[in-house]
């Protein structure tokens, strides 16, 4: 969960000055925060669970975040930061609150539903919103369905190789 959250709120810190459009500018400032804010929560909850922040190491590079730094146009990056990336984070984050919840863990469920998937869903909606607004030719529609392709295959294989190696199918998204 900490490394999705500063992952998130990394990506869309960097992809903030280099997109000319300022709602987006915007919507990407508001997300680094809002991910950024998540990275706190998700750690003070581990810390009273016995984590040791200082051992938390921020990610190197993977395929996926490699994949979205690339990016260039405002419609890709929406598409893959706000619309996908966020959508993906909620469902997760369903799931795993549902596995928390089984565990008997009502204060992290608490966490995530009352703070955390509130701004996941409402960084979906603006994306939604973002795509309507840029993608308005053929071309960058077709560009934004294939970006959110490959944005799902990415992460499809990441989670499937995470899991394997975690031995559990269910962790937060970003």
């Amino acid at each position: 969960a900490l490394a999705n959250e500063i992952s998130v709120s990394e990506l869309a810190a960097a992809w903030m000055p280099s997109t000319p459009d300022v709602d987006v500018k915007i919507a990407f400032a508001r997300q680094a925060g809002d991910e950024a804010g998540h990275f706190q929560l998700v750690a003070d909850r581990l810390m009273v669970l016995g984590f040791e922040l200082a051992s938390f190491r921020p990610p190197g590079a993977n395929p996926l975040f490699d994949y979205l730094r690339d990016l260039s146009t405002t419609v890709e990056r929406v598409a893959a930061g706000l619309f996908t990336l966020e959508s993906i984070a909620y469902a997760v984050n369903e799931n795993f609150m549902a596995f928390c919840h089984q565990r008997g863990d009502a204060e992290t469920v608490r966490i995530y539903r009352e703070y955390i998937q509130p701004d996941e869903l409402r960084h979906h909606k603006l994306g939604r919103q973002l795509l309507v607004k840029y993608a308005t030719e053929p071309e960058s529609q077709q560009r934004a369905k294939e970006v959110v392709g490959r944005v799902l295959e990415i992460a499809t294989a990441a989670r499937a190789q995470a899991a394997a190696r975690m031995g559990t199918a269910c962790f937060p998204g970003c």
